[in-house]
């Protein structure tokens, strides 16, 4: 034994990474005993005495080290929950954010307002898979995930497992502005996907922490908007009569992307983050019976 209890070694935490600057440290500091002590919340809360061993004192002195050194706490933890499912992430992948959520909440409405057989969604630039792993955990409905990264596939295929979907999703690597990941997809009810979208600004002026997370994952060209220049002509020609599109954008890129949709030939929508930030522009092709 370290001859610490729990509640010591979450003030010592809490204190370390306050010390350093972090604005959550409380927050923090929990999640990193109740990760490397393997104690829940209200473990901590009801026995502050229970005793923690050596070995759990030192990883979460260790944690709480690479935290301070700026370190996404997603990636020292290993795992993140997006829209209530558990997501493996790590060094290589990008991390999934509560913005995203808008996304996934926007698909899955579509989803389930489009009861049948036959129902195909893609998701593109996958990364860990959340939004994609969501709507075939959620919604029911087989997904195909495209993804380039050799290390962001590893954690989308572990996630695909952790979450039970197996029988639902693939994982397909494949580069989503070539004309030959678009031809092998079959034409989809619905396609959406998180591109890179920061602006060479933007990656100048990255938070420490962002920085540790793939910059392939980030950086979208000069105005943030080089794939969706590509990927908004190439993908909607996919979709099945009356299917959707929809990808996330950074803030202020709205009008830009709701031109390109339009310049496809599909009435362009947007959908607010809980921030009330415009955060999904999305259109429905002509035909078909889909509402948007």
């Amino acid at each position: 034994m370290s001859g610490m209890n729990i509640g010591e070694l979450l003030r010592e935490c809490t204190q370390s990474l306050s010390e350093g600057g972090n604005d959550n440290a409380r927050f923090e500091a929990e999640q990193l005993i109740m990760r490397f002590c393997g104690v829940t919340r209200n473990d901590m809360l009801i026995f502050p005495a229970r005793p923690v061993t050596g070995a759990q004192a030192e990883s979460v002195r260790q944690g709480t080290a690479r935290r301070n050194s700026g370190e996404p706490l997603q990636y020292i933890l290993g795992e993140w929950e997006f829209y209530g499912l558990p997501f493996e992430v790590g060094p290589g992948v990008l991390i999934p954010r509560q913005d995203t959520e808008t996304i996934a909440e926007l698909a899955l409405g579509f989803v389930k307002s489009h009861p049948g057989d036959g129902f195909q969604a893609a998701d593109l630039c996958a990364g860990s898979g959340c939004i994609g792993i969501t709507l075939a955990a959620l919604g029911k409905v087989p997904v195909r995930l495209v993804e380039l990264s050799d290390r962001a596939l590893e954690y989308l295929r572990r996630n695909i497992a952790l979450n039970g979907v197996s029988d639902l999703c693939e994982a397909v690597q494949g580069d989503v502005l070539s004309d030959r990941t678009a031809e092998e997809m079959p034409l989809c009810d619905l396609i959406v996907t998180n591109p890179p979208y920061l602006t060479e600004k933007d990656m100048r002026e990255l938070q420490t922490e962002v920085k540790f997370e793939p910059e392939t994952a980030l950086a979208g060209g000069v105005d943030g908007l080089d794939y969706y220049r590509r990927m908004i002509p190439l993908w909607s020609g996919r979709l099945k009569p009356g299917g959707m599109l929809a990808a996330e954008i950074g803030m202020g890129q709205e009008s830009d992307v709701m031109q390109m949709f339009e310049e496809c030939g599909m009435r362009a929508q947007y959908k607010k983050d809980l921030c009330g930030v415009i955060r999904v522009i999305y259109g429905i092709k002509d035909g078909g019976n889909h509402n948007g």
